[in-house]
């Protein structure tokens, strides 16, 4: 092997590795937190006053700080109020053909500002700012005699944590006993990467959060649970209607050349190297008026690339903004009775960003086996979308997912009938036997990542100039990692070859183990439809052989003719999931599958004995499997908590860059206010939006709210600065939808206070913007 010679660059990188690992081997011995004593939030909410036009802009403090209540999905003046949630089953009305119905949508965004957004695993990519909001959107069906019900929740953000998964359902049985249970419900993230992260519990997911957040893991948790109780208390008799078909133009395979190591004869049974088909289940009650759809298909909500810094639910999200606002005539985004959940699928080698890798610095191609460049290396091969820039990119390729759903469930005439049965299982993932075939086995390994896992991909490359296919570690990062981590041992080594290990995750458990052991198994099944909550990212093909495989599976055991859909990203997060010829070649997807090569085996294994036991009416005599942990020490983050302040002679609020008085529609308005930290808003609960753009309606001398910020059309970003002082700005991109006349921006916020020797409060305050007017010409 030739020796290895190092850049300038390159060399400060690795002495600022070296020093930022010291940094971090110190903390982990240190900074140690119980779960039940970070941060303790205390709340305050702020009300909406109607008044007549304003000529200066103004703020106004509310002093008051209010208890804790549950988080709410309204805006400052709402249209249509939450239905209040209640334990008491509501009674079921029996005698008709089809399923009791529940639907429900509540805000789970968290913080929107000093924490790591979740995905790109870039560091400096933190939150400033908001683009839309975050939801959590759940889905309760019954049978007619309420004998057996399946719960499916989407939650807009990058993964659902095994914590998260613990605490909702810990929380679901202190509310409704053994109603909501492990196997009947499945929790599913859209893997959005510009949600916030910092609610996880195992090592590599927290140093990658920068730090455990109970403030956004609290907010989190709540909305979830707010969304299942408010289709608790909705359910309904209904019929559910499923249709497929195929999207085209919105995706590409991002490691095609990892798809080719696939077998000829199988690959020709497909006429592309992406799933392209969207499954979808139309609800509707028994009049049939809408209530809400749920719609699966493979792709990476990756639209906003890793340069982001707004929260929002990136293309999947958008889709579901679509739906919804037609859908929800007359109300402001995330409010209305109709919800409609984009959920993530095999999605773990497919991008939308489908103009391809290409080179910024020259624009050739970089479509090869190592995602990287002639000059620059693999931090110059990026995949561009097809917008110009990533919010129009974002937008298309929503709009593309949202038309194909559409006339979906427009035609959607195939009835879903049959009984409801859920099976789940907790499994030791590091531990499992595969049978290869009649005479061979293999098995699942200790978790590790290999060299290509830092190399990132076409759609965020990681900031080391590491090069995704490598099959070959290297001696001065292996013995960089031997020093501070230790060394993997044979075992490991030899389990996950091909794969050069650059960390040995499976055998590190200081603070807490890096990579879960416990992994869920789960399947719900409605009627002919069998809903497969996978833990990871399958790729194409992997998720192709296991729908497959389970498809078989119900066959052999009296049930033909099932539809399977792989629901992915579910209940814990595992990483990648590629087959055994993709593995070989050692892509990012497959460096990251972290229990071997035989990982998909395992999993079709697995998810067939659940198949089985559904098929014979076995479920009652599956095993539990060995309970996942739930730590309850945690590494806090390093950001701290402090209190804000304003310049002399101002207050929170105030206008700094007033709006002008006029803008055109196209026009983008913007104000700037003195701000205070975002995330003090998300220790309340019932805090509802940053902003508002509202006209005035003349004829009833009133303020009517046409946008908040889960708008698309708004954005708040926020801009810190030293010793607590900051700055808010607020966009509003006018569309050419909007009606000329009078409007006004205003600003909602919650500014940490603290006197001498006293605990620290959380104040609300409010502002508005001078009025202006909009004009369809100049």
């Amino acid at each position: 092997m030739a020796k290895r010679t190092f850049s300038t660059f390159e060399t400060f990188l690795i002495f600022l590795l070296v020093m930022m690992t010291g940094v971090t081997v110190a903390l982990l011995s240190l900074l140690f937190i119980t779960s039940g004593t970070i941060e303790n939030n205390k709340d305050s909410g702020f009300l909406t006053t109607q008044s007549p036009p304003a000529t200066q802009g103004s703020s106004t403090p509310q002093g008051s700080t209010l208890t804790q209540g549950p988080a709410d999905t309204q805006g400052p003046t709402a249209t249509q109020a939450s239905p209040t949630p209640s334990t008491p089953e509501p009674t079921l009305f029996q005698n008709f053909s089809g399923y009791h119905i529940g639907v429900g949508r509540a805000d789970c965004t968290g913080q929107v500002a000093d924490i790591n957004l979740m995905g790109y695993g870039k560091t400096g990519q933190n939150a400033q700012g908001i683009l839309t909001r975050l939801y959590s959107r759940a889905f309760i069906m019954a049978e007619p005699d309420g004998s057996n019900r399946v719960v499916f929740v989407s939650i807009e953000i990058g993964m659902v944590s095994q914590r998260l998964r613990l605490e909702v359902l810990n929380r679901l049985q202190s509310k409704y006993g053994s109603l909501y249970r492990r196997d009947n419900v499945i929790l599913s993230g859209t893997h959005t990467h510009s949600g916030p992260a910092g609610y996880f519990q195992y090592t590599t997911f927290v140093l990658a959060s920068e730090g455990f957040s109970n403030r956004t893991f609290e907010y989190m948790v709540n909305g979830i649970m707010k969304s299942i109780e408010i289709a608790h208390t909705n359910m309904k008799p209904g019929k559910i209607f499923i249709n497929k078909g195929n999207v085209d133009g919105a995706q590409i395979n991002r490691s095609p050349t990892s798809y080719l190591w696939n077998p000829l004869s199988e690959r020709a049974r497909y006429s592309s190297n992406t799933d392209k088909e969207m499954l979808l289940l139309k609800m509707v009650d028994l009049n049939g008026d809408d209530l809400g759809l749920i719609s699966w298909f493979a792709i990476h909500p990756v639209s906003m690339n890793n340069s982001n810094h707004l929260v929002n639910s990136d293309n999947m999200g958008y889709a579901s903004y679509l739906f919804e606002q037609e859908k929800n005539k007359g109300y402001l985004p995330g409010q209305g009775p109709y919800v409609a959940a984009f959920a993530s699928s095999n999605l773990g080698d497919v991008s939308p960003n489908t103009l391809g890798p290409s080179c910024i610095n020259t624009g050739e191609s970089c479509d090869n086996a190592n995602s990287t460049c002639p000059i620059g290396g693999p931090s110059m091969c990026i995949a561009m979308g097809p917008g110009q820039d990533m919010f129009n990119s974002t937008q298309i390729i929503g709009r593309i997912i949202y038309e194909k759903a559409k006339e979906l469930y427009a035609s959607a005439s195939q009835e879903v009938t049959g009984p409801l049965a859920s099976a789940h299982q907790w499994v030791n993932m590091t531990d499992v036997t595969v049978w290869l075939n009649s005479t061979h086995t293999g098995k699942t390994c200790k978790p590790a990542l290999g060299y290509s896992f830092a190399a990132g991909t076409i759609d965020g490359f990681g900031s080391l100039n590491f090069t995704q296919g490598t099959t070959v570690g290297d001696p001065f990062w292996d013995s960089l990692r031997d020093q501070i981590l230790g060394k993997p041992s044979e075992e490991i080594k030899e389990c996950q070859k091909p794969k050069p290990i650059l960390l040995h995750t499976g055998e590190l458990s200081k603070p807490n183990p890096w990579h879960p052991d416990i992994v869920d198994v789960q399947i719900i099944t409605l009627g002919f439809l069998a809903i497969a909550a996978v833990p990871g990212e399958f790729t194409t093909m992997s998720g192709r052989r296991f729908r497959e495989a389970i498809q078989e599976e119900f066959a052999t055991y009296g049930m033909p003719n099932m539809t399977v859909v792989v629901s992915g990203l579910c209940n814990v997060y595992t990483h990648y999931i590629t087959t055994y010829e993709e593995y070989q070649a050692q892509r990012y997807e497959a460096a990251s599958t972290i229990y071997g090569p035989h990982t998909l085996s395992a999993y079709i294994q697995l998810f067939k004995v659940l198949a089985k036991a559904i098929a014979t009416g076995t479920v009652a005599n599956l095993s539990t499997g060995p309970e996942p942990p739930f730590f309850k020490q945690l590494i806090n983050t390093l950001i701290p908590n402090i209190v804000d302040r304003a310049p002399t002679g101002k207050h929170f609020g105030d206008v700094l860059q007033p709006v002008n008085p006029t803008y055109r529609m196209g026009e983008v308005v913007e104000v700037v206010f003195v701000g205070a930290n975002p995330k003090n808003s998300a220790e309340i609960l019932t805090h509802q939006t940053f902003l508002t753009v509202e006209k005035y309606e003349a004829t009833s001398a009133t303020w009517q709210i046409v946008h908040n910020d889960a708008s698309w059309e708004t954005r708040f970003y926020w801009h810190k600065g030293l010793l607590g002082y900051s700055n808010t700005t607020i966009q509003w991109h006018i569309p050419d939808s909007a009606q000329p006349g009078i409007y006004r921006i205003r600003y909602f916020g919650h500014s940490r206070k603290q006197d001498l020797l006293k605990a620290a409060v959380i104040v609300s305050f409010e502002s508005t913007s001078s009025t202006f007017e909009v004009v369809t010409a100049l």
